[in-house]
């Protein structure tokens, strides 16, 4: 992973001929759109059932249901378009597209549509059908940089490897085999912020030096990858290890504040300030800036509880993991279709919705007796987010223009 490809949210190497439809011509196209339409679609799903007091997920409390799909059900598409389109880089092969693509977008639909409907076929068939797409994704992703003796990105299938072992946790839960759906949550969570730290810490400030070197050469550009990067790294990984391992034990505390004062010093290294004038780049700073907020929220309230729980875990999913996303999400399909990697107006207002969703979520718990109006409020937000991401980019995503 040390050697990711700065292609991976740029523009790729034009690929050869393809005369299938121009919407399975690449990972990014069908995963960051049906990703986006399932963000879109579950938040108020679960507002609902919140609210009146259904039931969505069969055997899982509506509560874990949500954090279930807004981790292993839209992250996961993010994930994997974002995995699908890098390979091609990091590989020089051809991507996946054409029927294989759309058996494993068929695989993703299949989890939704089996978890919505886990009351009627049982936790054990939800389970056999949620569970298939990330194994056939690892074997995709291993066979590829096998066949290109690309191993030093090997790596990227360890982290599928605890994404699939943190979803088996929940539905063994739903089973009643192990109360592990909390524990199979935060190993989502933990990984994908990890995820974050890593190639955003190698993405974020190449393309920041690349701008400021033709934008604005008075600025200093980023700090080059050093030893004190790695260190802040491995300082950033070890606090969500003690999280997922200890979340309520005083010494998780101290190692999550060191992680967030750690991940803060990478991130000021950055000159994120600097690029205010490019939205499409300025974003990328924004999301990783919810990373030390998010880790230093969990150490502050695991010393003095401060906050319900829900407040630092949701800096990191809605701030981090949502901002994050939606950053890739925009500037690859931007890039990978061979248009200018500008951010317009919508997009600027996309990246907004999201942060006001991350914040009404932190404040809502602190609302008092407006608590429920104030998630939904961030609910609402962070539908409009992904809805406008939709409609904005579908006639990007589906036409046949390719980088």
């Amino acid at each position: 992973m040390a050697t990711i490809s700065m292609q991976a949210l740029g523009t790729a190497p034009r690929p050869r001929a393809y005369r299938g439809p121009a919407f399975l011509s690449g990972g990014f196209r069908p995963f960051f759109f049906c990703g986006a339409l399932w963000g879109a679609f579950a938040v108020p799903l679960w507002l609902a059932a919140h609210i009146h007091g259904y039931a969505v997920g069969g055997a899982l409390p509506a509560m874990v249901w949500h954090a279930h799909e807004m981790i292993y059900g839209y992250a996961i598409a993010a994930v994997t378009g974002f995995v699908l389109t890098a390979v091609p880089n990091w590989t020089g092969r051809l991507p996946l597209r054409g029927a294989p693509l759309a058996a494993l977008v068929a695989l993703w639909l299949a989890g939704r549509l089996a978890m919505m409907a886990s009351p009627a076929i049982g936790p054990a068939a939800a389970a056999l059908v949620d569970l298939a797409l990330l194994p056939v994704l690892i074997i995709v992703v291993v066979r590829e940089l096998r066949a290109a003796r690309n191993f030093h990105n090997m790596p990227v299938a360890g982290t599928l490897g605890l994404l699939l072992a943190g979803n088996v946790l929940v539905h063994l839960h739903a089973l009643d085999i192990a109360y592990t759906a909390g524990l199979g949550n935060r190993i989502g969570v933990a990984t994908l912020v990890a995820l974050i730290s890593l190639i955003g810490g190698r993405l974020v400030p190449s393309f920041t030096r690349n701008w400021l070197a033709k934008m604005r050469p008075d600025v200093q550009p980023p700090a080059p990858h050093d030893r004190l990067d790695t260190l802040c790294l491995l300082v950033v990984v070890a606090a969500l290890v003690a999280w997922v391992a200890a979340p309520q034990a005083y010494i998780c505390s101290l190692i999550t504040l060191a992680g967030a004062a750690a991940a803060a010093v990478r991130l000021a290294r950055w000159r994120g300030f600097a690029t205010s004038r490019e939205p499409l780049l300025f974003v990328l700073h924004l999301g990783y800036a919810w990373v030390p907020l998010g880790l230093a929220l969990v150490g502050v309230n695991g010393l003095f509880a401060l906050w319900p729980s829900g407040v630092p875990v949701h800096a990191l999913t809605v701030g981090a993991i949502g901002t994050m996303t939606l950053a890739v999400m925009t500037r690859a399909s931007l890039g990978h279709t061979g248009r200018a990697l500008v951010a317009g107006w919508g997009t600027v207002f996309v990246y907004a919705l999201v942060t006001l969703a991350a914040l009404l979520r932190i404040a809502a718990p602190l609302a008092g007796d407006y608590v429920t109006l104030m998630t939904a409020f961030s609910g609402i937000a962070w539908t409009a987010a992904f809805s406008l991401f939709a409609v904005l980019y579908a006639p990007i995503l589906f036409n046949g223009r390719s980088a």
